[in-house]
């Protein structure tokens, strides 16, 4: 801890008042007009802003346990989120803020190797000792979600993190300011693969054989 209390100790002095950045700060009082909403794990080893080279403003991130994007709260019913007596979502709210409120442009969903929560799922793994770990994942991977039929045959459950990084795409296809702005051609989703052992980023491309996603070097 003591070396990351000295760089945040040190961070206005050496960072800020460099006089390349001092007007770029200054500008974010302002208020911020990020280009991309960056959804991925909260894996301590994925790191947007090192991975894009963004600077300060320019992403705004959604970071959940495996780089879920739970549905849409529907209403209606009290068991349903959303429903009259069940709490708002945090994810649905950053995604509609990013969307409505920052008219963001771009959304990338971004899985990574060797994913905890996914190998977790694709091996069947005994979660009673995380229950909230556990309930989050059974509450927003689908019973007859694609990795879960995935074979855990490589350490970086590599087959199986695509598969559910297009999952969550398609899940934010259903939020309605998505849906919105995806049909009137102002904003476009895109689904990174990123491997954490060698900083090798890939992007899904659509294929004759949908079955069998293919991820290609961006």
């Amino acid at each position: 801890m003591k070396t990351l209390i000295d760089h945040a100790r040190s961070f206005a002095a050496t960072h800020v008042a460099d006089p390349r950045n001092t007007e770029a700060f200054r500008a974010l009082g302002a208020g911020q007009a990020p280009e991309a909403l960056f959804i991925t794990c909260s894996d301590s080893r994925v790191v947007p802003a090192l991975i894009t080279g963004a600077r300060p403003g320019e992403l705004f991130e959604l970071r959940t346990a495996g780089n879920v994007v739970p549905p849409y709260p529907a209403t209606g019913h009290p068991d349903v989120p959303g429903g009259p007596h069940a709490h708002p979502r945090s994810e649905a709210a950053t995604v509609e803020y990013a969307v409505c409120v920052l008219g963001v442009r771009d959304i990338v969903v971004c899985g990574h190797s060797h994913c905890g929560a996914v190998g977790a799922l694709v091996r069947g793994e005994d979660l009673s000792a995380v229950p909230a770990v556990r309930d989050w994942l059974e509450h927003s991977v689908a019973p007859d979600a694609a990795l879960r039929s995935t074979a855990p045959d490589t350490a970086d459950v590599a087959e199986a993190v695509q598969a559910h990084v297009l999952a969550q795409v398609e899940k934010l296809r259903a939020y309605p300011c998505v849906r919105d702005r995806l049909a009137d051609g102002t904003l476009a989703l895109h689904a990174w693969y990123y491997e954490v052992h060698t900083g090798r980023v890939t992007a899904h491309r659509p294929t004759s054989e949908p079955a069998r996603p293919a991820f290609v070097p961006l």
